[in-house]
């Protein structure tokens, strides 16, 4: 992913400190919050989840805050849309970040309307800056409440210079199609080790096994409850991201390095086949919960803090996965603040890093060994456009076809040159997956 970015901290919807709580108010004030830290800037969000009006809610209000600003993101070019016909004029980002706040709930989470309208106007009441918008606040909401929304677009939900370049690259109807999957909170993917079987794990969990062996659960809550979980049996992993390994082959015996590892999914995957595993990664802190996430599996690997480009061990590998640094556009159903993070440089920029790792990453594998390089990204200078100027570069490699069945990947997803283009529209049947591209590489020579 992008380097985080830094700004100045988000605007805030602050309380007076001699005033009471209200039930339920302090809650919709950290949703603001965090909803504000996440358009600030990549890993706004998390960052917002340590401010201490956030931190010191209770765990189910500290849940419900995030559930309402996630709903925000992913809905918030409608709920402006709705906004925008009700307002005269532009209120204060304190103002309509009460409103966004407010209509998230009622349209998308289904919360009662009184209750929502009130603790809107409690929190407009609560501020100086806003009290004189409180009027304003009740009657937008009432407003919508009594007339209905009104006709919004899927698309505005997306940025437009990102809408750009999915409509020339996806055409209107894959951009109509992005667009919907976007407005969805996805499901849990959970991935399991090859000793386990996916459909006694499914009927833990309620859920259901997918192809390639992953299960799909819309249980919600911490996973550290669910059945299953201190047995270390499954690991929570989108069904995309569980492709990359599964086309690698990994085998038992074999040497593999996954470079740019954490936070561990694919590591586990390789561990889990009896391979020994070198995990790579720059961030110590993001390593963490790889070690942490070994543990609990009982698998084993070794695990190295630094980057890719700069370690200096010499040895070479059977296999390398190379799931790259990237803009990450294609999570923005598990992510969605990621679109708004997103800026148009960022594509360039990730591009030269990744041509970078992939010619590190080339001179790790063995002779007769085979490649795999992913990013969970959109963007075709990511993805293809990397791939295809590799290969000019590098002649001791050549493309080995995917099989979508045998991975776990939507058949519709391979390409005329045998990669894997994963859109989040595929699978719409089955709650969809996030958007990654991956391509095979052996060495020949």
């Amino acid at each position: 992913m992008a380097d985080k970015a830094r700004g100045p901290r988000p605007p805030r919807i602050e309380a007076p400190r001699d005033e009471a709580a209200d039930i339920g108010v302090e809650a919709r004030l950290a949703a603001g919050i965090l909803l504000n830290a996440a358009l600030e800037g990549r890993g706004g969000l998390d960052s917002a989840l340590t401010f201490r009006e956030v931190a010191d809610l209770e765990g189910p209000d500290r849940a419900f805050a995030r559930a309402v600003a996630m709903a925000a993101l992913r809905r918030l070019g409608e709920i402006d849309q709705i906004l925008d016909r009700r307002l005269q004029k532009a209120p204060p980002l304190a103002v309509r970040t009460i409103l966004r706040i407010a209509l998230a709930q009622t349209l998308v989470l289904e919360t009662p309307a009184f209750a929502a309208v009130s603790t809107a106007v409690k929190l407009a009441e609560r501020d100086t800056k806003t009290r004189p918008y409180k009027n304003l606040v009740n009657a937008v909401l009432r407003g919508v409440g009594r007339d209905g929304p009104g006709l919004t677009t899927a698309e505005s939900n997306l940025p437009e210079w990102l809408a750009a370049r999915w409509r020339a690259t996806w055409g209107e109807a894959g951009l109509a199609a992005l667009a919907l999957a976007a407005r969805e909170e996805p499901a849990t993917d959970l991935s399991v080790k090859p000793q386990v079987d996916p459909a006694a794990v499914a009927a833990e969990v309620e859920g259901e096994a997918l192809a390639g062996g992953t299960v799909r659960t819309g249980r919600r809550g911490d996973v550290a409850g669910w059945p299953g979980f201190a047995e270390g049996g499954w690991w929570v992993q989108d069904a995309a991201a569980a492709v990359p390994a599964r086309l690698l082959a990994p085998k038992a015996g074999e040497s593999i390095i996954d470079l740019c590892a954490a936070p561990g999914g694919k590591t586990l995957q390789l561990a889990a086949s009896g391979a020994t595993v070198v995990a790579l990664d720059r961030s110590e802190t993001r390593l963490k919960r790889l070690r942490a996430n070994l543990e609990r599996t009982g698998l084993s690997a070794e695990v190295v803090a630094v980057p890719a480009e700069d370690w200096e061990d010499d040895r070479t590998f059977d296999a390398v996965l190379l799931d790259a640094p990237c803009t990450a556009t294609g999570t923005f159903r598990r992510n969605p603040e990621v679109l708004r993070a997103t800026k148009p440089a960022d594509v360039a920029k990730l591009a030269d890093v990744q041509h970078r790792l992939l010619d590190a990453a080339a001179e790790r594998v063995k002779p007769g060994g085979r490649l795999v390089y992913c990013v969970c990204s959109m963007e075709r200078e990511e993805g293809e456009t990397q791939i295809i100027a590799f290969l000019r570069r590098n002649p001791a490699f050549r493309t080995v076809a995917a099989v979508p069945a045998e991975v776990g990947a939507p058949d519709e997803a391979l390409t005329p040159e045998g990669w894997l283009r994963i859109l989040p529209s595929m699978w719409a049947e089955k709650g969809g997956l996030d958007g990654f591209f991956v391509a095979r590489l052996d060495r020949v020579s």
